[in-house]
């Protein structure tokens, strides 16, 4: 009975083990467009695509502070942003995409809000689909504490 209990229980386990998702938290400063495109936008489709096909989930949020609260804007053109020129010409198409990445893989994005005031922000100048969070600091602790591995992405 013992041997059986102990076999049920081995058999549990590795059931439990196949079923949690691989997770990722995305450390994300850059300001730099080309990079913000690689790592985050075709990075975490490629790699949620990669699990898919393995039948898995990948399970991914993204932390935004430092240089990338500029992505993440409803209307470029009325904040301290407004001057970058490349990111003038893209933001159309990258806002769809960027929403997309949070309806369609459900990936979750979080915002430092302690640096809101020092980029001239407010909670309605962010997409909605963002949520703001105390600091970075405490979103990457939490998430990694979940078990999330950490990914930089920075300048």
């Amino acid at each position: 009975m013992k041997k059986m209990i102990l076999i049920l229980t081995l058999l549990l386990s590795l059931v439990q083990a196949e079923d949690e998702n691989a997770k990722a938290v995305y450390d994300l400063t850059t300001k730099n467009l080309a990079k913000f495109e690689r790592n985050i936008l075709k990075g975490i489709v490629f790699n949620k695509t990669l699990y898919a096909n393995q039948l898995k989930e990948l399970d991914v949020a993204v932390v935004i502070h430092g240089g990338a609260y500029r992505f993440f804007v409803k209307n470029l053109d009325t904040t301290i942003f407004k001057n970058d020129q490349k990111l003038q010409k893209a933001y159309k198409e990258l806002k769809q995409r960027i929403a997309t990445m949070a309806d369609t893989y459900d990936v979750e994005f979080l915002m430092c809000g302690a640096a809101m005031d020092r980029n001239r922000l407010t909670k309605d100048d962010i997409v909605p689909f963002v949520t703001i969070i105390p600091n970075s600091t405490i979103g990457l602790i939490n998430k990694q504490n979940d078990g999330f591995a950490y990914i930089p992405v920075g300048d």
